[in-house]
């Protein structure tokens, strides 16, 4: 899976897709549009590394930004070297979970958006349902358990490189307030693959213990 994951085609539509997200630089400072340029300069250095299992990715920048209601969210965001590695491994990985959701769930999938969710609903409520329900799970990207969500990702990936890899970009320190604070659980609601990385451990039917089950 890991060549896969490393192949020019795969990575320069990872690059493509995260300078269309545009985003803040993370640590590091180096904006989006430096990224052609690390690829056609780094590129083979990266790739080697991200292979031999000795790349290691930099601290998450912690930024805080107002939720509306007075309080904060806490949003982490990795360098844009990172988010291509993250946009490229999301872009392989991606199918092999897809086809399990439900097919009822509509946030942070391919093809799928509020508009869809919203025409979901009003079917429903045709259909002579009257009762809606209004759920948040408190905290979840900071709550996340990192144990768990290995293994459901492990059941579908089953590639050293490409869970190391995983596994080192949810233990990556954040960066808040210029002091870095170590991670053994949650993972940052600002990088390309932790959508997904939510919905499959929401989708825990899958676990022996399911957390989150539909």
């Amino acid at each position: 899976m890991i060549e896969q994951i490393l192949t020019g085609g795969n990575l320069l539509k990872a690059m493509h897709q995260v300078q269309k997200n545009h985003g803040s630089a993370g640590v590091d400072h180096m904006p989006v549009t430096k990224l052609s340029e690390l690829l056609s300069v780094d590129r083979e250095t990266l790739v080697e590394k991200v292979r031999s299992g000795k790349y290691l990715p930099q601290p998450i920048l912690g930024v805080e930004i107002p939720k509306g209601n007075g309080k904060t969210r806490l949003l982490g965001i990795p360098t844009v070297t990172d988010r291509l590695f993250q946009q490229a491994v999301l872009q392989i990985i991606m199918a092999r979970f897809e086809f399990e959701f439900s097919d009822s769930s509509f946030g942070f999938r391919p093809y799928r958006s509020l508009h869809q969710a919203v025409l979901k609903a009003q079917d429903h409520i045709n259909d002579g349902y009257q009762w809606i329900v209004d759920i948040d799970l408190k905290n979840f990207f900071d709550e996340v358990d990192h144990c768990l969500l290995l293994e459901l990702l492990h059941r579908k990936i089953n590639c050293r490189e490409t869970m190391r890899l995983i596994r080192k970009w949810l233990r990556a320190p954040i960066c808040i307030n210029g002091k870095l604070v170590k991670r053994h659980k949650g993972m940052p609601q600002g990088s390309p693959i932790s959508p997904l990385l939510s919905n499959i451990l929401l989708n825990g039917k899958h676990s022996v213990n399911p957390v989150f089950p539909l």
